[in-house]
């Protein structure tokens, strides 16, 4: 994969977990407290600076009450 598309896609995710954790009024830091990582791993990822394991966004698109599928569909359409 090209590290443009990438990076594009990893902007997506992040858009996407952004604007659902705002929707559930959570902060960057009790979201990432409840999906057991470190705050800044949920600023990154929001930034699209980090590419994470699945089993942290797993964690992650749990505390936000969604599933995995879901998170990638809503960043797909951001496309």
């Amino acid at each position: 994969m090209r590290v443009a598309r990438a990076r594009s896609i990893l902007r997506s995710l992040g858009e996407e977990i952004r604007e659902r954790r705002k929707q559930r009024n959570l902060s960057q830091e009790v979201l990432a407290h409840q999906a057991g990582v470190h705050t800044n791993v949920v600023g990154r990822l929001e930034r699209g600076i980090y590419n994470p394991s699945v089993l942290i966004l797993l964690a992650i698109a749990t505390k936000l009450n969604t599933s995995l599928f879901d998170l990638f569909a809503g960043a797909a359409k951001r496309q």
